[in-house]
């Protein structure tokens, strides 16, 4: 595997051990609802991906097979997402947790992250080659399917929620309501209440007010602007306890900027 760029923002604060990580993993994986792990070398490769070491936890996350493989396509998805700079690259890791995840969906149908981070693969990958052409290849469908399966197994699963919400917002956003409503079941009342459920379900997330400002602005145009404004200013102001939360910190306070 290639050397992957290091995380830019490394702090003590994000560095668990076994015992501290399980006192915080219920306020950590609010998002994702990914139950602790028994196996320890997957505490280790979560112990990495929290603290930024997104290589070796995507590394360790593998070697350890099933109870690693969470961990795996998480880390390999924010790490393409925030910090990998080559678009050929961020586009090649993608596919990679996709291919994954397909194959982990047929082995643990009941795993909602494995639709999930299938999910946020292909979606970060129909952005990068431009969402019209993914729409044409038929991508939409499978990132809606993925996410409303990965919230039948999870209700609670407040990235599903932020994730379909920017769904409903960016279809209508490139074919406009009649048409993102009749072939995609885009509505944008049903993605704004995804956002605000997001909120409900995890009321620290930085990325949930990021996403529900951008689909805002989306929807709604200029006359949208305060609010988004505002909700990136509660996103700046976030107290991130990891590597992942602190990227999003820091993208908030960047658009600000």
């Amino acid at each position: 595997m290639a050397k992957w760029t290091a995380f830019p923002h490394a702090d003590k604060q994000y560095e668990y051990t076994p015992a501290t990580l399980k006192k915080h993993w219920a306020r950590l994986h609010r998002g994702d609802c990914e139950p602790f792990p028994k196996d320890d070398a997957a505490v280790a490769a979560w112990i990495d991906y929290h603290a930024g070491r997104f290589q070796q936890a995507a590394e360790t996350g593998l070697k350890a097979g099933a109870a690693g493989l969470n961990v795996a396509n998480k880390a390999t998805n924010i790490y393409a997402n925030y910090v990998e700079k080559a678009e050929r690259r961020k586009l090649d890791l993608f596919q990679e947790v996709a291919a994954r995840c397909e194959a982990q969906q047929s082995t643990h149908p009941k795993d909602p992250n494995a639709f999930y981070l299938y999910a946020y693969a292909i979606g970060r990958y129909g952005q990068g080659i431009s969402v019209a052409k993914a729409l044409a290849q038929g991508l939409g469908g499978k990132v809606r399917d993925a996410l409303q399966q990965a919230i039948a197994l999870a209700p609670k699963h407040a990235d599903a929620h932020i994730a379909l919400g920017a769904f409903h917002a960016e279809v209508i956003d490139k074919v406009g309501a009649m048409i993102g409503g009749v072939t995609y079941g885009a509505k944008r009342d049903v993605g704004l209440k995804m956002f605000r459920r997001a909120l409900e379900l995890n009321p620290d997330s930085a990325i949930a007010r990021i996403e529900y400002a951008n689909a805002l602005v989306m929807l709604d145009g200029k006359k949208a602007l305060a609010e988004a404004e505002s909700l990136y200013g509660e996103a700046a102001q976030c107290t991130p306890m990891d590597a992942m939360e602190r990227l999003d910190v820091e993208l908030a306070r960047s658009e600000l900027d």
